[in-house]
């Protein structure tokens, strides 16, 4: 089936009540019904629902369905995007390891990776994915992933995917991208290899700020790259925490079986069905959203482009931005979301402009049906240090915008009067 079947389908028959929109099972516990059903659950003997801080019907419907949009083989959902890029890590490396991070990424990304592990023992290093010519060197024998972002925030920057991904190969690391910027609609991971895919959906796949959540996708065939890899003992060797349990010698998904039965037990960062089912609403319609965000944006990056005080438009999808080639290798129709940003004189120019403008709103959030304006260095990414913001090009002029799915010439009317 096609990602726009999948995502009104998949996953869901509503031939036991004929109810077409997916239950919401609003319910922290279940009945086993005996005493021997419960235990084969908890030992795996058999599947089904055990408790919600592992498992959910909705959330299992949410997870399916994103899997198979996104063409993977399984699916963990999570209360944020920061907790589905938390566990794709610590499913990995633990005190003493090593991670590679793109210097273009999310502010709280940044802050996470190579701040916030740092004090669990995990040390990020950091490198330039526009051209990854610095990254096999990174690589040692602690090393145990490669984490970037398909379209960076705010930069947005395409990062040279194939030879990240070959690299990662070469070495059998891991490698992890966040796509939620350009969505499985406009981009594929899988197709070029990437082995996990993690996305904040409380943006473009909830598509109205309704619900936080977060998701991590594996690829098919994933349990090939885990099983006997001596940089991922914890896959191939006694679980003490469950009973000696080896998940390599489970006929399941071992990624996300693991992220579950490890993690999400024990951290307990759980969707609440309730946004599970909230997500679901949002998935079966973003084939059409992301399409429209995206001509959306192309219209307002045109016209930002031949502003005489803007500096910079930076958006693949223009015609003769120096990424346009990238963004018609790899992204559906050269479509890059409705995510740009642009460059101005400097902060206060920046500041005046967020403060003028009427349609847009001064928010942080990104993938909203409503049109968005924020200015990253003093926002989003304001704990990052001065100069690793200049190095990543976010400066004190940058101003991020999420076009909504207004009429873009009422957002190119408040822009135009906000910025002169």
């Amino acid at each position: 089936m096609t990602q726009e079947t999948l995502a009104l389908h998949h996953g869901y028959n509503q031939e036991h009540t004929g109810a077409m929109a997916v239950p919401l099972y609003q319910t922290t516990a279940y009945d086993f019904g005996s005493a021997e059903t419960a235990a084969n659950r908890f030992a795996l003997k058999e599947l089904g629902p055990i408790y919600t801080r592992l498992n959910n019907p909705t959330t299992e419907i949410f997870e399916n369905r994103f899997a198979a949009v996104e063409g993977g083989e399984a699916a963990l959902a999570t209360s944020s995007g920061q907790a589905a890029i938390f566990f794709s890590i610590a499913n990995l490396a633990e005190a003493g390891d090593n991670i590679i991070v793109a210097k273009k990424v999310y502010g709280g990304s940044t802050t996470l990776l190579t701040h916030t592990l740092k004090r669990f023992g995990i040390v990020a290093k950091t490198f330039d994915s526009d051209n990854a010519d610095d990254l096999e060197p990174l690589i040692d024998s602690k090393t145990k992933a490669i984490f970037f972002e398909s379209l960076s925030n705010p930069q947005i920057a395409i990062p040279n995917i194939e030879k990240i991904v070959q690299i990662a190969n070469k070495h059998n690391i891991i490698s992890i991208c966040d796509n939620t910027v350009a969505t499985p609609i406009l981009f594929k991971p899988f197709e070029y290899g990437i082995d996990v895919v993690v996305h904040s959906t409380s943006k473009y796949t909830t598509g109205q700020g309704l619900a936080l959540g977060g998701i991590l996708v594996a690829r098919n065939g994933l349990n090939d790259k885990l099983i006997g890899n001596e940089l991922y003992p914890q896959f191939n060797e006694p679980d003490e925490s469950y009973h000696g349990l080896v998940y390599a010698d489970l006929p399941f998904p071992l990624f996300t079986l693991r992220a579950r039965l490890s993690l999400l037990r024990d951290i307990g960062a759980t969707p609440a069905p309730f946004n599970s089912w909230l997500l679901i609403q949002g998935l079966e319609t973003l084939h059409v959203r992301i399409k429209q965000h995206s001509l959306n944006a192309l219209e307002v990056a045109s016209y930002l482009s031949s502003h005489p005080k803007v500096k910079k438009v930076s958006y693949p999808g223009l015609k003769g931005d120096e990424q346009n080639d990238r963004a018609n290798k790899y992204f559906k129709d050269g479509l890059t979301s409705g995510l740009l940003s642009f460059e101005v004189e400097g902060f206060e120019t920046a500041k005046n402009i967020l403060d003028s403008t009427k349609i847009f709103s001064v928010v942080t959030n990104i993938g909203d049906s409503k049109s968005i304006i924020t200015h990253p260095a003093s926002t989003t990414h304001m704990q990052v240090p001065a100069d690793e913001l200049e190095a990543s090009g976010i400066k004190q002029g940058l101003i991020r915008l999420s076009i909504g799915l207004e009429n873009p010439s009422d957002l190119i009317e408040d822009l135009k009067q906000a910025i002169n």
